[in-house]
C-alpha cells in the first residue's frame, strides 16, 4: 500500500510524526526522497506536493493521502474521507480592503476575486448566486486588492495577522480546512487501509487525554465516581490485600487540574497521571 504525503510546507512534519506515533515509522524520510521504506514492508510512503496528493490518489499512484481538505476540493476529485487528523486547521475565507467598498458577498456581483483556490470560490459564489470574475493567483493574494487586480480575495488564514496586516477584513468563511486521510473508493476496504486508518485514529483519539490512576477506600467510591468526567466512566479494581479499589479513568488534559482537587477532596489518594500514546476507539 502506497500513502501519499506532503513533501513540504506545514502539513510535512505533523504528517510525518503522526505516522511515527501510530507505529509506522519512516525510514530514510528526513531525506526527502521521492519515496520511502517503512518498518512495515507492505505500507511506501510517497511524498508529494501537498496540492497533487488528491490526483496521486484518485489516480492509483497512491492508495490513500494525508492532505488538507481544501486542496481536496480544489482539485475536485472523488475521493473517501477516512480520518480528520486534527492538525493543519485553517479557513478559507472571503476578504477585502478595510473601509472599502465591498463589506458584503453581494457587493462583488460584476466584480473581481483573486484567488488560488478558484474551483472553491467559483462554487461558493454559484450557491449564493453571485457572480464575480474569478481571477486565478498562484501567490501574493493580499496584494491584489491594493493595485487594482481584484476587488476581493479568497484565501487560506489560520490567525487573520497576514490579512490584518494588509489591511482586509474577512467578509464571510468559504471553508474550514485540516489535514485529514483520504483514500480513492476501491481502496477503502483494503484491509491494510483499515489497519493504517485504525493505527492514525488511535493516536488522535490519544491526543489532549490523560489517564489518571489511583486508590479510594471503597466507602468513598461512589463519591469519586461523581466527580470523574471520563470516557464511559472509571474503572474499578480490587487492590489485593487491601479494603480499597483501584480507579482509573480517561480525562480530558484540560480537566486534569480540576478532577486531581476533587477526587481528593473525595477522599482518593496515590493518584497518578500519565500521558497516553494510543487510544482505539
Amino acid at each position: 500500500m502506497r500513502i501519499a504525503v506532503p513533501n513540504k510546507g506545514r502539513l510535512h512534519d505533523p504528517a510525518v510524526d503522526l505516522l511515527e506515533r501510530a507505529g509506522l515509522h519512516v525510514e530514510n524520510g528526513a531525506d526527502r526522497k521521492l519515496y520511502a521504506s517503512t518498518v512495515d514492508p507492505e505500507v511506501t510512503v510517497l511524498y508529494v506536493r501537498a496540492a497533487d496528493v488528491p490526483e496521486y490518489v484518485a489516480d492509483g499512484a497512491a492508495d490513500v493521502g494525508i492532505t488538507g481538505l481544501d486542496q481536496v476540493r480544489e482539485t475536485g476529485v472523488s475521493l473517501v474521507e477516512l480520518l480528520d487528523l486534527g492538525f493543519g486547521r485553517c479557513r478559507l475565507v472571503l476578504a477585502a480592503p478595510e473601509d472599502g467598498p465591498v463589506g458584503a458577498v453581494e457587493d462583488l456581483n460584476g466584480g473581481t476575486v483573486a484567488t488560488e483556490f478558484p474551483r472553491v470560490t467559483r462554487a461558493y459564489f454559484d450557491e449564493r448566486g453571485v457572480d464575480p470574475a474569478i481571477v486565478e493567483v498562484s501567490g501574493a493574494t493580499e496584494l491584489t486588492p491594493h493595485v487594482d487586480v481584484a476587488d476581493a480575495i479568497v484565501d487560506i488564514t489560520s490567525t487573520g495577522t497576514t490579512l490584518r496586516v494588509n489591511r482586509l477584513a474577512v467578509i464571510d468563511d468559504v471553508l474550514e480546512s485540516s489535514a485529514r486521510l483520504f483514500a480513492r473508493p476501491g481502496a477503502v476496504e483494503d484491509p491494510k487501509a483499515e489497519q493504517t486508518a485504525t493505527a492514525l485514529e488511535s493516536v488522535v483519539a490519544a491526543e489532549n487525554k490523560r489517564y489518571l490512576m489511583m486508590n479510594v477506600p471503597e466507602g468513598e467510591l461512589e463519591r469519586v465516581r461523581e466527580v470523574i468526567p471520563g470516557m464511559g466512566g472509571p474503572t474499578v479494581m480490587d487492590i489485593a490485600g487491601d479494603d480499597g479499589v483501584a480507579v482509573h479513568a480517561v480525562v480530558d488534559e484540560r480537566d486534569v487540574f480540576a478532577v486531581i482537587n476533587d477526587v481528593k477532596a473525595a477522599g482518593a489518594s496515590d493518584v497518578l497521571v500519565t500521558e497516553i500514546e494510543r487510544l482505539v476507539p
